[in-house]
């Protein structure tokens, strides 16, 4: 496989230093990309500078991640318009544990083999650093004139963020090429690899090493992936969507990936996985046939959720989405967990009522007619009973004054009601 050949092809290459491609072809490379460590978790927006690092080793390869411990205190200025909160080493540690468990399910940290992971954090060797020692050591090297002429530098300058670059953000182009140099020199790392916005960070890098002791590097980077309608991609209304399940359920991270458009799942299904050219050519093809199935989106929502969280989790997703759209069954909707019943659900309607009066048995029209305001009379909920228009639980209701007990909650605390096909509400027993 060549490296530079499959990103080109994927849409993952924005641009290169010459040579770049020369070198890929005549040794085994190694080469790094920086993760932000000011979360316990990536999210999808670190998605494809992970997908590089893993074609990068299945190319033969060498990866490094390093988690820039020292860099998240200060707050990288690229393509940011305020600096970051500053994170003290206990947090930063556990993040980086963290981030580590999540990369070890795209990368080989593990194995014997030459072109294995590291992990590396930038802290380790910028914690000892005395600001003497870098002014002497880095800071004489480049010149002030050199750092200015950066875009995310200029930017900042040029009134987008009222408050200017304070000089600790202003440092930080010198703090990622020391990087550079430090892992050039301990472990022969010759590439930097990021988005596109890292250009300027990773040539100061390269003019470091040059400067200090005349060695020759080189840079690639990837453009910054944006949705077709030109919004942000991989945020929603509530937010990033984190690869941990902890902040975004395996059932939404599911959703999110099958709802994208079709111009934007031609696109991500290069980026985001790992299935082959002729492969993904032919499922390009069968959905220009038929868009309505949706295949890409379904192929590419499998694919990254398998990758990020597990086949169960998939699994369990597509069961969750076949409530709401398809026939699900009872006993489908009682095998969810909470947090993905509540994900399902989200934004139908809810009521509460209280649990004892469901624990003491009440009949069906009552509770959803009077104690919750699913039905606006007892007449309207008995004419669509007796059309089998309502369900509970993903079951007919049988008679509308069929008794409601504690033993038809869900998780002792749900009931699903169902008018018609597409109108849901949610129960809540408190």
């Amino acid at each position: 496989m060549n490296f530079v050949e499959e990103l080109r092809w994927r849409g993952m290459l924005h641009d290169m230093m010459p040579g770049t491609e020369e070198l890929l072809s005549k040794e085994q490379v190694t080469a790094y990309i920086g993760f932000d460590p000011t979360a316990d978790s990536l999210h999808i927006g670190h998605l494809c500078s992970v997908m590089i690092l893993r074609h990068f080793q299945r190319c033969g390869h060498k990866p490094l991640a390093l988690i820039g411990g020292a860099t998240g205190m200060i707050g990288d200025p690229s393509g940011k318009s305020a600096e970051r909160n500053l994170l003290d080493e206990a947090t930063l540690r556990h993040n980086e544990e963290c981030i580590k468990k999540q990369l070890g399910k795209f990368l080989d940290f593990e194995s014997d083999a030459p072109n294995r992971a590291e992990l590396v954090n930038n802290y380790d060797w910028m914690k000892n650093f005395t600001f003497l020692d870098f002014a002497r050591e880095v800071g004489k090297h480049i010149t002030v004139n050199y750092m200015m002429a950066k875009d995310s530098v200029q930017k900042r300058l040029n009134g987008e963020a009222r408050d200017g670059l304070s000089f600790t953000e202003f440092t930080y182009q010198l703090l990622q090429g020391y990087d550079f140099l430090h892992l050039y020199e301990t472990k022969g790392c010759k590439l930097q690899m990021g988005g596109s916005d890292q250009w300027g960070n990773i040539t100061t890098g390269a003019e470091l090493i040059r400067r200090t002791n005349g060695g020759e590097v080189f840079a690639l980077t990837s453009p910054l992936i944006t949705k077709a309608d030109g919004g942000k991609f991989g945020k929603t209304e509530s937010g990033n969507i984190w690869l941990d399940p902890r902040y975004t359920s395996p059932y939404k991270f599911y959703q999110f990936w099958l709802n994208v458009s079709d111009e934007d799942a031609a696109r991500y299904i290069k980026i985001f996985t790992a299935i082959g050219k002729e492969e993904i050519e032919a499922l390009i093809a069968e959905h220009q046939q038929a868009p309505h199935l949706r295949v890409l989106q379904k192929r590419l929502a499998k694919e990254v959720t398998v990758m990020v969280h597990s086949e169960e989790d998939y699994n369990t997703a597509v069961e969750a989405s076949n409530i709401l759209f398809g026939n699900a069954t009872s006993e489908a909707l009682r095998k969810l967990d909470e947090d993905t019943l509540l994900a399902v659900f989200e934004g139908v309607p809810q009521f509460e009522v209280s649990r004892d009066l469901v624990a003491g048995g009440v009949k069906a029209v009552d509770l959803f007619a009077e104690h919750a305001a699913i039905f606006s009379s007892k007449g309207e909920m008995r004419k669509l009973v007796q059309g089998g228009g309502v369900s509970l639980n993903k079951e007919k209701l049988n008679a509308y004054d069929q008794e409601i007990t504690a033993n038809d909650l869900i998780d002792n605390k749900y009931l699903i009601v169902q008018r018609g096909k597409k109108n849901y509400y949610l129960v809540i027993a408190k």
